[in-house]
């Protein structure tokens, strides 16, 4: 394997695409309780921003030609996206008096990492993450 000596691409922006049954509806969990901003849209397609977010999030229809052949049926499953945040206690609790479903409860990890996650209405689990000082 030949090492490259080239400098890679300079990345402008990071987005994950996640395969859904219902784009609306993950669609309006993000842009209602994470702060996201619909950017472009077309029928089982929805693109979403944050100014001051790492990751843009794309949803993406279930069954969607654009998806390679041997994936279109799958769904997003089995990742899980994280955000930092400043104080998680406010976070928790703001989703948490916003009626958003707790799915698992704030906790510390012995390496230091304070997380809880809430899981969208397409399964996708998000995950609030703050380092215990």
């Amino acid at each position: 394997m030949a090492i490259s000596t080239t400098a890679p691409a300079s990345i402008t922006t990071s987005t994950v695409s996640l395969t859904v049954d219902d784009v609306a509806a993950s669609r309006d969990f993000f842009l209602t309780h994470l702060g996201y901003a619909q950017v472009m849209a077309a029928d089982g397609f929805a693109s979403l921003a944050r100014d001051d977010a790492a990751v843009a999030v794309v949803l993406l229809q279930r069954g969607s030609r654009v998806l390679p052949e041997g994936v279109r049926d799958q769904q997003a499953v089995g990742l899980i996206i994280a955000f930092t945040v400043e104080d998680l206690l406010a976070e928790h609790d703001r989703l948490h008096a916003a009626g958003v479903e707790i799915t698992m409860a704030l906790c510390e990890e012995p390496w230091g990492e304070r997380l809880f996650q809430v899981t969208d209405p397409n399964g996708v689990v998000v995950q609030f993450v703050e380092w215990a000082r």
